[in-house]
């Protein structure tokens, strides 16, 4: 905790809060800083303001201190934040999509390409402000080349529709876009291949919430190997700007099917943050 920390590291510990809280000033288009660009959101799409995001901090202390969630998050690299800032219009963003879409099939950085039936890059198209990633596609997504589309997917859709938004209107994909041998966890390696790729989603996407399903989805995203029950529940920041609520996999709910409660919590808290309200509940 800060208060266990050296004069120095305090120090740091403030400066780099102090720049993760300013970076979602501007990303929210808050008052505190002056957007670059501000971005019109839909009725009934209203993303909160820092202010909120640090109260849920507060209530909820990430797993690990802020200060190192910060530092683990790569924000200086131009390849993972934007790398093609100059595209603006929603045209331009999902012809890039599409064109690094084909290049994950052509894909052969790592050993998980030998085995795969074709890659998994994503479905959806997040105009409901939320991304889900998940841990690497298992064999229906094999063979049918979208992300969550067996019994696990199955499920997602309904968590999804419980939060009253449409399948089709939030934004999925996984850490690794190839099929590990036997739908085993996805080696460190594996996943650093793949990371570019999803960083560069997320920065044509911009999600207002991540969801990350799962322990290997935290570690891709923070590079973190705390388990997903300790850490379940809790706000984090992507990049320093993008909230992220860390759940139970699906998977892991249709083994344990008492979880669901607990998901179901961590989802009424991504609604609020969005500014939506719970389906069948007034504004």
């Amino acid at each position: 905790m800060v208060d266990e920390l050296d004069p120095l590291s305090e120090l740091r510990y403030l400066t780099e809060a102090l720049r993760a809280h300013a970076e979602w000033q501007q990303a929210c288009g808050s008052g505190a800083l002056p957007a670059a660009e501000s971005r019109s959101e839909a009725p009934g799409h209203r993303l909160e303001s820092a202010p909120s995001l640090a109260v849920a901090l507060r209530a909820n202390p990430p797993a690990e201190p802020l200060a190192a969630v910060v530092a683990a998050t790569p924000i200086a690299s131009p390849a993972i934040l934007n790398p093609h800032a100059s595209l603006r219009s929603p045209e331009e963003r999902q012809t890039r999509l599409t064109v690094l879409a084909d290049e994950v099939k052509a894909c052969t950085k790592c050993a998980l390409h030998v085995e795969r039936k074709q890659t998994v890059f994503a479905r959806g198209n997040g105009s409901s402000g939320l991304c889900f990633v998940g841990e690497g596609p298992g064999a229906d997504e094999d063979e049918q080349g979208f992300p969550f589309v067996g019994p696990a997917g199955q499920l997602l859709d309904k968590m999804i529709a419980a939060m009253g938004i449409g399948r089709d209107d939030v934004y999925v994909c996984n850490i690794v876009k190839c099929r590990p041998p036997k739908n085993r966890t996805p080696e460190p390696e594996e996943m650093n291949a793949c990371m570019p790729y999803l960083g560069e989603q997320l920065s044509l996407v911009e999600p207002q919430v991540i969801v990350a399903l799962g322990k290997t989805a935290v570690q891709g995203l923070f590079g973190s190997a705390e388990g997903i029950t300790r850490i379940r529940g809790r706000w984090r920041l992507y990049q320093g700007r993008i909230a992220v609520m860390p759940t139970f996999h699906p998977a892991y709910l249709l083994r344990n099917p008492a979880a669901k409660r607990e998901v179901w919590a961590d989802l009424q808290l991504v609604l609020k943050h969005l500014g939506r309200a719970l389906p069948g509940k007034g504004a």
